[in-house]
């Protein structure tokens, strides 16, 4: 099978689970990149950028003509992760291999085990933003995104929940909007790397990742949520594994 079939592949399927579960299709963007298309983890966290900026931006607008994107507080909280993301991004490119592949099996797996779990999204008791949280929150997730390449819509979504009090629908659209933002500002940091990607490659993957996330939305009409996502993390665990026994060997 060609590289440029398995590009076709691999992104359709990243599309599709970002689609229907709102998020979390990022993280199977890098392992693919690396092992079925041979990138460095390197390279690999860059092109997952791209292409989860490229997706997210879709689905931004999808969410955004719904009424589901609350953009001041959404910038608010996507401005706490812009510097560490542009920190983390330019990190990455200094940073050994192996380190990073560890450092994406082990988000890999806690993002998987997290899925597994009974979903937790009970509002602050008292109704209130927590600034401080908020901050904290975002800083993460765009240090997260930063150095693997992650777009975090996993940790995005809790987050805008139960910090921001939102509702999940406004919470799912909204961490679109944050996702953007500090995939953008890492790729600004990773300009160089950018330029060697094989785009003959990337492009295909975000072509289909993009059209992926449509038919990933009618999915999710079909089939109950719950049931994807415990399918999803199964499957990332599996991946997660994979990655930890590749990189220690």
């Amino acid at each position: 099978m060609t590289a440029l079939i398995l590009a076709l592949i691999a992104g359709a399927v990243v599309g599709l689970v970002l689609g229907a579960l709102g998020g979390g299709g990022s993280v199977l963007a890098v392992p693919a990149l690396i092992y079925l298309l041979g990138f460095t983890p390197a390279t690999a966290t860059t092109a997952a950028l791209i292409i989860v900026t490229a997706t997210s931006l879709t689905a931004l607008y999808a969410h955004a003509r719904s009424g589901r994107v609350r953009w001041k507080a959404g910038a608010a909280f996507a401005a706490a992760g812009i510097l560490p993301a542009a920190a983390a991004g330019a990190a990455a490119a200094h940073l050994p291999q192996t380190a990073l592949t560890l450092a994406f099996a082990a988000i890999a797996a806690l993002s998987a085990i997290k899925m597994l779990r009974p979903s937790d999204t009970t509002r602050p008791k008292d109704g209130g933003v927590r600034p401080g949280k908020a901050a904290g929150a975002g800083a993460a997730l765009g240090t997260l995104t930063g150095l693997l390449g992650v777009g975090g819509g996993f940790l995005a979504v809790p987050a805008l929940v139960t910090v921001l009090a939102f509702e999940m629908d406004a919470a799912v659209g909204t961490s679109l909007l944050v996702i953007t933002a500090n995939s953008l500002a890492s790729l600004a940091t990773r300009s160089g790397t950018a330029a060697s990607l094989d785009w003959a490659l990337v492009g295909p993957f975000i072509g289909t990742a993009i059209l992926g996330a449509w038919d990933g939305k009618r999915i999710a009409a079909k089939v109950s949520a719950p049931h994807l996502q415990r399918i999803f993390a199964v499957v990332l665990l599996a991946v997660a594994a994979f990655m930890l026994a590749d990189a220690v060997t």
